[in-house]
């Protein structure tokens, strides 16, 4: 076990929190996804919105696609448990908050988070704290990717049943991994129950994103990683993990785009966030 007196929060978990929570401050209503218990775990500085990462004009693409991949997610599990899921398993969870924010739901579901053992020590300390506790039916399975462990093993190790269907987030995950690490998730969440439907996002090459200020945008925080020694690895063109995914043996895969994102959310929203094309779902079935 990590010894919880030096467990660090993983800065990228927590700007994605702390953007869903800009989300609620600066965008207009009805808010496509709220979530001020992330902003509670994550317990920043007072002063939280000068950060620079935290600009309105120079994030709203970003903080646009952070809250619509966590809607679409919601939204995914929310029909995938009517449709008899009896599993939901998040890949690289950070502060993934469904079991606080959705209580009824996950009340349905054996939620099962992966995570690095630091961040995961200091998370289950923040909802101690907080008076969340980790009920019986969330189990926070720690893997050590640096030592070569295999999340699968850990995973089961920790009681979850390749045999229920599950569903799978796996959200701004796939972007830090090579491509060969990226087939080998792939490959392995192609192997639980008929009915399981996981969902990945991705990155577009930053050519292929839809106009020069998102190009100019995104080449910054590409920079902004690689100084901050958590380097952009992966890009794929649309089609390419959908075809990947089949080749390993889903049997529906499809690309769903930041337009049809912006379609669902944000159509009616004149004065409201656009998120760019550059974020893009894989949702696939077994």
């Amino acid at each position: 076990m990590p010894d919880e007196r030096f467990a660090t929060p993983d800065n990228t978990a927590l700007r994605v929190a702390l953007w869903r929570a800009l989300h609620l401050r600066l965008d207009p209503a009805p808010h496509v996804f709220e979530d001020e218990i992330g902003l509670r775990i994550a317990d920043p500085d007072p002063d939280w919105r000068d950060r620079p990462d935290m600009d309105p004009d120079l994030t709203r693409w970003f903080r646009a696609a952070i809250v619509a991949r966590a809607r679409f997610i919601d939204d995914l599990v929310i029909e995938q448990v009517e449709r008899g899921a009896e599993q939901y398993l998040v890949l690289g969870a950070g502060l993934d908050t469904f079991v606080q924010r959705r209580p009824e739901v996950a009340a349905r579901l054996r939620v099962f988070e992966v995570d690095r053992p630091g961040p995961q020590a200091w998370k289950r300390r923040r909802l101690e704290d907080l008076g969340y506790g980790v009920p019986d039916r969330l189990h926070l399975v720690p893997v050590d990717f640096e030592s070569g462990a295999s999340w699968w093993d850990e995973l089961t190790a920790a009681g979850f049943d390749p045999t229920r269907p599950t569903v799978v987030a796996s959200t701004g995950v796939a972007l830090y991994l090579t491509r060969q690490a990226n087939t080998d998730t792939l490959r392995r969440l192609a192997s639980p129950a008929p009915g399981s439907t996981p969902a990945m996002t991705f990155r577009l090459p930053p050519e292929l994103l839809d106009s020069d200020e998102h190009r100019a945008a995104f080449r910054i925080a590409i920079e902004g990683a690689k100084a901050a020694e958590t380097p952009f690895v992966s890009f794929y063109p649309p089609e390419e993990l959908p075809e990947s995914a089949r080749e390993v043996g889903f049997a529906t895969a499809r690309h769903v785009s930041a337009a049809e994102l912006n379609e669902r959310y944000f159509a009616h929203r004149p004065d409201g966030p656009r998120t760019s094309s550059g974020e893009e779902l894989l949702v696939a079935t077994t």
